[in-house]
């Protein structure tokens, strides 16, 4: 039926009716910093850390330059099963380098690689890993190498999910990420992953800008190749930002103690202790992978991003525990 054939009275009814539905609906989505969460202790903790910090006059207000907060990334911010992102990219690496070097097929890690053996390559430890990034990720430039993790993103998928990696970042973390930078939070990625292969993308997919990304590194080298100054990367290893090293990061580039920090394993577990041992208001946060269903179930017996004894500190400290499977209504990106 045509608005126009209704009586009048009816008319002004369903425009009146219509104006308070879509002003409560614009109202609700407006004003929930976190719809993906679901209502509950983890995201009111979240939202009155927010208030209590934020507001002036508050007894816990922290001035806008001291508002900062750390995010790992692997598991925190972005998937990491069944395996690390980088690693994964490395193992591409090693296939499309392989040609020029036939020796890897009969020498490890990279003959593991090869064969997509990731139970032997996981075997070779942190040493064979170490040898394997070194012998992938050097050689270039650093122009080189961002583009040529930018090219590999751009069409690599995820195993099981089908979907591009930067898909399978976690849509509560984005609105995390947003909330707190919208409060005047500045928001740094310390992860043990190369800060080189997260720098090309971290702005775009996160809004975090490069130079607010702490990860481990490659040395590098200036050079000049006509005349034209580059840095190339060596296949030394410069700094491993992992455990213990995550504070002497922070430390060493940001030069503040945050007063946040989130996390999802025991290699966050002393970034955490130490930005929740300053005083004033502090928010400790972990992200355990309890959901199963929609992303991987893992913790104490996972070898890749193990959560045990961080999960017992966190009980003792007072950390914030966020199960996905109970807080978060919605897991990936939309």
């Amino acid at each position: 039926m045509l608005l126009y054939s209704i009586p009048k009275i009816m008319k002004n009814f369903i425009i009146r009716l219509l104006g308070i539905l879509l002003f409560s609906v614009g109202t609700s989505h407006a004003t929930d910093p976190l719809p993906s969460w679901r209502d509950g202790p983890a995201k009111q903790s979240i939202i009155s850390f927010i208030n209590k910090t934020t507001q002036t006059g508050s007894p816990d207000f922290v001035p806008i330059e001291e508002r900062i907060a750390v995010f790992d990334n692997d598991g925190t911010l972005w998937s990491e099963q069944p395996n690390y992102v980088q690693l994964v990219f490395a193992i591409d690496r090693v296939k499309a380098l392989a040609p020029k070097h036939p020796e890897w097929r009969v020498t490890q890690p990279f003959q593991a690689a090869l064969e997509g053996d990731l139970l032997a390559l996981r075997q070779q430890g942190e040493g064979g890993l170490l040898k394997l990034i070194t012998a992938t990720h050097a050689g270039m430039s650093t122009t080189d190498y961002s583009k040529i993790v930018s090219d590999w993103l751009s069409t690599a998928v995820h195993p099981t999910h089908k979907r591009p990696y930067t898909e399978l970042v976690y849509q509560p973390m984005l609105e995390v990420l947003s909330y707190f930078k919208k409060h005047g939070f500045k928001n740094y990625i310390v992860s043990g992953g190369g800060v080189e292969f997260m720098r090309p993308w971290s702005e775009r997919i996160y809004g975090i800008p490069p130079e607010q990304v702490i990860g481990s590194s490659i040395k590098t080298k200036l050079v000049s190749r006509n005349g034209i100054p580059e840095l190339i990367r060596l296949p030394e290893i410069n700094f491993i930002d992992d455990k213990a090293e995550k504070p002497v990061a922070i430390h060493q580039f940001i030069g503040r103690r945050p007063i946040v920090a989130f996390g999802n394993s025991d290699g966050d577990l002393e970034m955490l202790q130490w930005v929740t041992a300053g005083s004033g208001a502090r928010l400790g946060v972990i992200i355990h992978h309890t959901d199963n269903e929609r992303e991987v179930a893992y913790d104490r017996h996972s070898s890749i991003g193990r959560l045990d004894k961080a999960l017992d500190v966190a009980a003792l400290q007072n950390w914030l525990v966020v199960s996905m499977k109970s807080d978060w209504a919605q897991i990936f990106r939309k």
